[in-house]
């Protein structure tokens, strides 16, 4: 089997990474307007051939795994679609809301190719392809044993490009938008000088979490992933507006995941969780009181 990467960051090189460990032989391409140094390399230790272009990338092969930010699913999915033939797949595994996906499916279609909706439920570490997905589309019966075959743990969700990302994108809306309030509150009680008091009072009220290490968890997610989660929230905050409920909510929540991921990395705070919190909040221009 053939397959082409639209995209070759994390997601693709989980899955490519793991599809090899499982013992299967496939041939990967992949194509990223990223063209730097470190993406080749990733692509060379991976024995990935380097597309020139997106219709270089996609001209021949079985499945195409588009795995870009948000923000380029469009026009990733633009890029390849005078190229593709009857018989591909495209694996859009992006995470944008139902009405993109749909869009996406009709242009791919529209050229004769099958469009499946892929939506990754969990971080794509350490189990790359065997990461719990759910999968839509006209074609996702179909594809679902062969997937099951390769190792995918996947749930079909419907027929409709579309019904798969959204149970992402509300969801999304819950786990994103707790990161974010859990980060704010932290940043807000290490600049007032009262984190011991307000941590204190958390881990009372909610003995089950350990807040020192979910702190310091979702710190780390946001500011190494920031500014990917930030678009995906700009797609749930498109998804609750198209339900005429308040995308607004999911927009304040990226904003809080991009600006923790615009901090640059030479920067980024460490040490003590009550000093690395207190760095961050000056870095995000809070004005420190107290110790």
């Amino acid at each position: 089997m053939r397959i082409a990467f639209i995209g070759f960051g994390e997601a693709a090189r989980a899955f490519c990474d793991s599809l090899r460990e499982a013992g299967h032989t496939f041939r990967f391409f992949a194509y990223d307007v990223v063209d730097m140094a470190e993406m080749r390399e990733a692509m060379a230790v991976r024995d990935v051939r380097h597309a020139s272009s997106a219709g270089d990338a996609v001209g021949d092969v079985d499945w195409i795994i588009s795995a870009v930010t948000a923000d380029q699913s469009l026009a990733a999915a633009v890029s390849v679609t005078p190229y593709l033939v009857q018989g591909q797949v495209f694996i859009d595994i992006n995470s944008v809301s139902p009405d993109r996906k749909a869009e996406t499916a009709e242009r791919i279609e529209g050229q004769g190719a099958s469009y499946l909706d892929m939506a990754v439920m969990a971080p794509v570490h350490p189990r790359g392809h065997a990461t719990p997905t759910l999968i839509a589309g006209t074609c996702a019966a179909a594809l679902a044993p062969e997937l099951s075959r390769l190792g995918f743990a996947t749930d079909i969700v419907g027929e409709r490009a579309g019904e798969a990302t959204a149970v992402k994108m509300v969801r999304s809306l819950f786990v994103k938008g707790l990161e974010a309030i859990t980060v704010e509150c932290a940043l807000a009680a290490a600049a007032s000088g009262v984190y011991d008091r307000v941590i204190g009072s958390l881990e009372s009220s909610y003995p089950q979490f350990d807040w020192t290490e979910h702190i310091a968890y979702v710190c780390e997610r946001t500011l190494n992933h920031g500014k990917r989660r930030a678009a995906e929230m700009l797609e749930s905050a498109a998804t609750l507006d198209a339900l005429g409920l308040n995308g607004g909510l999911a927009r304040e929540i990226a904003e809080v995941q991009d600006r923790m991921g615009a901090l640059p990395a030479a920067r980024r705070p460490e040490g003590d969780i009550r000093t690395a919190l207190r760095e961050t909040a000056s870095l995000r221009g809070a004005k420190l009181k107290g110790r």
